[in-house]
């Protein structure tokens, strides 16, 4: 016979940590659509009240649950021997944990004045500052590896969720595109053409990591020049 008691409550204190990886949790499984202060309460089982005596609202509690994610990314993304290699591995940190969580890209993307924007921020400026890139060009060269780090791997993330939705193999949908493609009119289109074979058997990582390489290897001329 099924259980229709309600759910217990917890005995140990509910916490804003344990709000946010409850709301990190839903919002993996059912995007911001998903994250409501009903299913958030059943989840922890307890009364809204008891969650908004710790957070404000919804659009709050999403943003603290981007920066925890993005916090425990850039632990990961803050090795390295070198500042190139610390700038590389926040690179691979940041779209590993958009990979995971799909919806930490949009969130970025509208709340650029916000803590999780500006921890990112932060730890690009860093090693740019190590690197000694001219105080004039701090700003416009933290501000491209910014935008290029959370609009790429904001869009894989995008790529892969669409995917998942409506159940596409990876593999066959890039077999359409380069097969349409490869029918394109020579004449207007041959740099397509000549990537059709190319674009069926990409890895976006390392698409994402060559964009990564060319801007280092950019600010590294620069510096030197």
């Amino acid at each position: 016979m099924a259980n229709t008691s309600p759910p217990s409550r917890r005995d140990d204190a509910l916490s804003k940590d344990r709000i946010v990886d409850a709301a990190i949790a839903l919002l993996d499984a059912a995007g911001e659509s998903g994250l409501t202060f009903r299913a958030l309460s059943e989840r922890l089982a307890t009364g809204p009240g008891a969650i908004y005596w710790h957070v404000a609202n919804k659009a709050d509690l999403i943003k603290a649950a981007c920066d925890a994610v993005m916090a425990r990314a850039l632990i990961d993304g803050a090795h390295g021997t070198t500042p190139v290699d610390r700038l590389r591995a926040v690179a691979l940190a940041v779209f590993g944990i958009m990979d995971r969580h799909a919806w930490v890209g949009p969130v970025l993307a509208r709340a650029p004045a916000e803590p999780p924007a500006i921890r990112l921020l932060e730890h690009l400026g860093q090693p740019l500052v190590a690197l000694d890139v001219p105080e004039g060009q701090l700003w416009p060269t933290a501000n491209a590896l910014l935008s290029y780090i959370v609009g790429v791997a904001g869009q894989n993330a995008a790529n892969a969720q669409f995917a998942r939705t409506h159940k596409l193999r990876r593999s066959a949908f890039l077999d359409d595109i380069a097969e349409a493609w490869s029918r394109l009119d020579p004449g207007e289109y041959p740099f397509v053409r000549r990537m059709a074979a190319v674009v069926a058997a990409h890895d976006d990582l390392d698409d994402f990591l060559a964009g990564v390489d060319l801007i280092l290897d950019g600010i590294q001329k620069r510096r030197g020049s």
